[in-house]
Protein backbone atom coordinates (compact mmCIF):
# COMPACT_ATOMS: atom_id res chain seq x y z
CA UNK A 1 0.00 0.00 0.00
CA UNK A 2 1.10 3.55 -0.70
CA UNK A 3 1.60 4.60 2.94
CA UNK A 4 3.90 1.63 3.53
CA UNK A 5 6.02 2.59 0.54
CA UNK A 6 6.25 6.17 1.79
CA UNK A 7 7.23 5.03 5.28
CA UNK A 8 9.91 2.62 4.06
CA UNK A 9 11.31 5.23 1.65
CA UNK A 10 11.51 7.78 4.47
CA UNK A 11 13.19 5.25 6.74
CA UNK A 12 15.75 4.45 4.05
CA UNK A 13 16.49 8.14 3.57
CA UNK A 14 17.06 8.58 7.31
CA UNK A 15 19.41 5.60 7.41
CA UNK A 16 21.41 6.93 4.46
CA UNK A 17 21.62 10.39 5.98
CA UNK A 18 23.08 8.91 9.16
CA UNK A 19 26.17 7.86 7.27
CA UNK A 20 27.29 11.46 6.93
CA UNK A 21 26.78 12.44 10.56
CA UNK A 22 30.07 12.72 12.41
CA UNK A 23 30.54 9.66 14.52
CA UNK A 24 30.61 8.92 18.19
CA UNK A 25 31.44 12.16 19.96
CA UNK A 26 30.00 12.23 23.45
CA UNK A 27 26.46 10.85 23.39
CA UNK A 28 24.15 11.97 26.18
CA UNK A 29 24.74 10.24 29.48
CA UNK A 30 21.90 8.29 31.10
CA UNK A 31 19.91 8.31 27.84
CA UNK A 32 17.81 5.28 28.77
CA UNK A 33 15.43 5.57 25.79
CA UNK A 34 18.25 5.19 23.28
CA UNK A 35 17.58 1.88 21.46
CA UNK A 36 21.22 0.82 22.10
CA UNK A 37 21.25 1.79 25.78
CA UNK A 38 22.85 -0.72 28.16
CA UNK A 39 22.80 -0.44 31.96
CA UNK A 40 26.21 0.05 33.52
CA UNK A 41 27.51 -2.26 36.20
CA UNK A 42 25.30 -1.95 39.29
CA UNK A 43 22.72 0.30 37.58
CA UNK A 44 19.01 -0.37 38.11
CA UNK A 45 16.58 0.92 35.48
CA UNK A 46 12.91 1.24 36.40
CA UNK A 47 10.40 1.65 33.56
CA UNK A 48 6.75 2.37 34.41
CA UNK A 49 4.19 2.65 31.64
CA UNK A 50 0.52 3.14 30.90
CA UNK A 51 -1.02 2.62 27.46
CA UNK A 52 -4.49 2.56 25.92
CA UNK A 53 -5.28 0.39 22.89
CA UNK A 54 -8.50 -1.08 21.48
CA UNK A 55 -10.60 -0.42 24.64
CA UNK A 56 -7.87 -1.90 26.85
CA UNK A 57 -5.87 0.04 29.43
CA UNK A 58 -2.51 -1.53 30.27
CA UNK A 59 -0.28 -0.70 33.23
CA UNK A 60 3.25 -2.05 33.38
CA UNK A 61 6.40 -2.10 35.44
CA UNK A 62 9.85 -3.32 34.43
CA UNK A 63 13.15 -3.47 36.32
CA UNK A 64 16.55 -4.29 34.87
CA UNK A 65 19.96 -4.64 36.53
CA UNK A 66 23.45 -4.30 35.08
CA UNK A 67 25.55 -7.24 36.29
CA UNK A 68 28.43 -5.99 34.15
CA UNK A 69 28.81 -3.28 31.52
CA UNK A 70 27.97 -5.94 28.91
CA UNK A 71 25.28 -8.04 30.61
CA UNK A 72 21.81 -6.99 31.85
CA UNK A 73 18.88 -8.97 33.20
CA UNK A 74 15.35 -7.70 33.80
CA UNK A 75 11.79 -8.63 34.68
CA UNK A 76 8.48 -7.02 33.74
CA UNK A 77 4.78 -7.45 34.51
CA UNK A 78 1.63 -5.84 33.09
CA UNK A 79 -1.96 -5.54 34.21
CA UNK A 80 -4.77 -4.80 31.81
CA UNK A 81 -8.37 -3.62 32.16
CA UNK A 82 -10.72 -4.34 29.26
CA UNK A 83 -13.50 -1.75 29.05
CA UNK A 84 -15.32 -3.61 26.24
CA UNK A 85 -15.07 -7.17 27.54
CA UNK A 86 -13.84 -9.44 30.32
CA UNK A 87 -10.15 -9.72 29.45
CA UNK A 88 -8.95 -8.21 32.73
CA UNK A 89 -5.97 -9.44 34.70
CA UNK A 90 -2.21 -9.79 34.94
CA UNK A 91 -0.11 -10.81 31.99
CA UNK A 92 2.76 -13.24 32.27
CA UNK A 93 6.07 -12.42 33.89
CA UNK A 94 8.71 -11.56 31.32
CA UNK A 95 12.25 -12.49 32.38
CA UNK A 96 14.87 -11.47 29.85
CA UNK A 97 18.42 -10.37 29.32
CA UNK A 98 20.82 -8.85 26.84
CA UNK A 99 24.50 -9.38 26.26
CA UNK A 100 26.69 -6.90 24.43
CA UNK A 101 28.75 -8.88 21.96
CA UNK A 102 30.50 -5.88 20.45
CA UNK A 103 30.97 -2.29 21.59
CA UNK A 104 31.85 0.69 19.40
CA UNK A 105 35.44 0.44 20.63
CA UNK A 106 35.76 -3.17 19.47
CA UNK A 107 35.70 -2.49 15.72
CA UNK A 108 36.77 0.11 13.19
CA UNK A 109 33.24 0.90 11.96
CA UNK A 110 31.98 1.40 15.56
CA UNK A 111 29.03 -0.96 15.24
CA UNK A 112 27.33 -2.03 18.48
CA UNK A 113 25.64 -5.44 18.68
CA UNK A 114 23.62 -7.22 21.38
CA UNK A 115 22.08 -10.65 21.83
CA UNK A 116 18.56 -10.60 23.34
CA UNK A 117 16.90 -13.58 25.01
CA UNK A 118 14.14 -14.39 27.48
CA UNK A 119 10.91 -16.17 28.29
CA UNK A 120 7.42 -15.43 29.58
CA UNK A 121 5.42 -17.62 31.93
CA UNK A 122 2.21 -17.64 33.96
CA UNK A 123 -0.41 -14.96 33.71
CA UNK A 124 -4.19 -14.95 33.84
CA UNK A 125 -5.97 -17.13 31.27
CA UNK A 126 -8.25 -14.16 30.55
CA UNK A 127 -5.39 -12.16 29.03
CA UNK A 128 -3.51 -14.95 27.24
CA UNK A 129 -2.90 -13.78 23.72
CA UNK A 130 0.27 -14.45 21.75
CA UNK A 131 1.85 -11.57 23.71
CA UNK A 132 0.87 -12.97 27.11
CA UNK A 133 0.58 -16.72 26.46
CA UNK A 134 2.00 -19.25 28.88
CA UNK A 135 5.48 -20.50 27.89
CA UNK A 136 6.76 -18.02 25.34
CA UNK A 137 10.47 -18.01 24.48
CA UNK A 138 12.30 -15.44 22.40
CA UNK A 139 15.78 -14.62 21.12
CA UNK A 140 17.12 -11.88 18.89
CA UNK A 141 19.99 -9.81 17.60
CA UNK A 142 20.15 -6.02 17.90
CA UNK A 143 22.75 -3.91 16.15
CA UNK A 144 23.38 -0.27 15.32
CA UNK A 145 25.57 2.77 15.64
CA UNK A 146 25.56 5.86 17.84
CA UNK A 147 26.40 9.31 16.45
CA UNK A 148 26.61 12.73 18.08
CA UNK A 149 22.98 13.61 17.46
CA UNK A 150 21.34 10.32 16.54
CA UNK A 151 21.32 6.55 16.90
CA UNK A 152 20.44 4.07 14.17
CA UNK A 153 19.44 0.57 15.26
CA UNK A 154 17.78 -2.58 13.99
CA UNK A 155 16.54 -5.70 15.73
CA UNK A 156 15.59 -9.15 14.45
CA UNK A 157 13.68 -11.15 17.07
CA UNK A 158 12.10 -14.60 16.91
CA UNK A 159 9.43 -15.85 19.36
CA UNK A 160 8.13 -19.37 19.99
CA UNK A 161 4.71 -19.57 21.65
CA UNK A 162 3.63 -22.82 23.30
CA UNK A 163 -0.12 -22.77 23.83
CA UNK A 164 -2.72 -25.48 23.18
CA UNK A 165 -5.05 -23.13 21.29
CA UNK A 166 -2.73 -20.46 19.90
CA UNK A 167 0.68 -22.08 19.58
CA UNK A 168 2.73 -20.41 16.86
CA UNK A 169 5.99 -18.70 16.02
CA UNK A 170 6.71 -15.25 14.68
CA UNK A 171 9.60 -13.05 13.71
CA UNK A 172 9.87 -9.29 14.23
CA UNK A 173 11.94 -6.85 12.18
CA UNK A 174 12.37 -3.63 14.17
CA UNK A 175 14.18 -0.62 12.60
CA UNK A 176 14.66 2.45 14.81
CA UNK A 177 16.09 5.95 14.55
CA UNK A 178 16.61 8.12 17.63
CA UNK A 179 17.45 11.83 17.63
CA UNK A 180 19.10 13.82 20.42
CA UNK A 181 17.62 17.26 19.93
CA UNK A 182 18.52 20.57 21.54
CA UNK A 183 18.87 20.68 25.31
CA UNK A 184 17.41 17.52 26.86
CA UNK A 185 14.75 16.68 24.27
CA UNK A 186 14.77 13.41 22.31
CA UNK A 187 12.70 12.06 19.42
CA UNK A 188 12.32 8.41 18.43
CA UNK A 189 10.79 6.83 15.31
CA UNK A 190 10.47 3.14 14.56
CA UNK A 191 8.50 0.23 13.22
CA UNK A 192 7.73 -3.37 14.17
CA UNK A 193 7.03 -5.61 11.19
CA UNK A 194 5.80 -9.00 12.41
CA UNK A 195 5.38 -12.14 10.35
CA UNK A 196 3.61 -15.06 12.07
CA UNK A 197 3.10 -18.72 11.21
CA UNK A 198 -0.58 -17.85 11.74
CA UNK A 199 -1.32 -15.04 9.24
CA UNK A 200 -4.14 -13.79 11.48
CA UNK A 201 -1.46 -12.43 13.81
CA UNK A 202 0.70 -10.63 11.25
CA UNK A 203 1.19 -7.01 12.32
CA UNK A 204 2.76 -3.82 11.01
CA UNK A 205 3.31 -1.11 13.61
CA UNK A 206 4.89 2.31 13.28
CA UNK A 207 5.61 4.42 16.33
CA UNK A 208 6.85 7.78 17.45
CA UNK A 209 7.98 8.99 20.85
CA UNK A 210 9.06 12.28 22.37
CA UNK A 211 11.27 12.31 25.45
CA UNK A 212 12.27 14.93 28.00
CA UNK A 213 15.26 14.10 30.16
CA UNK A 214 16.04 15.43 33.64
CA UNK A 215 19.28 13.93 34.91
CA UNK A 216 18.64 10.20 35.36
CA UNK A 217 14.89 10.51 34.75
CA UNK A 218 13.07 10.50 31.41
CA UNK A 219 9.42 11.28 30.68
CA UNK A 220 8.22 9.67 27.45
CA UNK A 221 5.03 10.08 25.43
CA UNK A 222 4.39 7.75 22.51
CA UNK A 223 1.85 7.10 19.75
CA UNK A 224 1.71 3.83 17.80
CA UNK A 225 -0.33 2.82 14.76
CA UNK A 226 -1.07 -0.72 13.55
CA UNK A 227 -1.93 -1.04 9.84
CA UNK A 228 -3.56 -4.50 9.80
CA UNK A 229 -6.37 -3.47 12.18
CA UNK A 230 -6.11 0.32 11.72
CA UNK A 231 -5.70 0.81 15.47
CA UNK A 232 -3.93 3.52 17.48
CA UNK A 233 -2.19 3.11 20.81
CA UNK A 234 -1.18 6.03 23.01
CA UNK A 235 0.86 5.88 26.17
CA UNK A 236 3.22 7.39 28.71
CA UNK A 237 6.41 6.00 30.21
CA UNK A 238 8.65 6.98 33.09
CA UNK A 239 12.29 5.82 33.09
CA UNK A 240 14.34 6.22 36.29
CA UNK A 241 17.95 5.09 36.50
CA UNK A 242 19.21 4.32 40.00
Amino acid sequence: MWFKKIFMAAAAAVVMSGAVVSAHANVAEYDTSDPLYMNGRGDILSTSNVAYYDSILRLGQALSYGFTDRFNMGISLHYQNDFAGGEDGFSSFDLGGKYRMMTAADNDVRIISDVLFGFKFGGSSRVRTPWFADSTYYAGLRFGREYDTMTLAGTVKSSWIFDDDRGMSYIDFIPEVYFRLRAAWRLGLGADLRKSTNPDFDQEWINGQIIRQYGRTQYIGHVDYEFEDSEFQVGLKLNILF
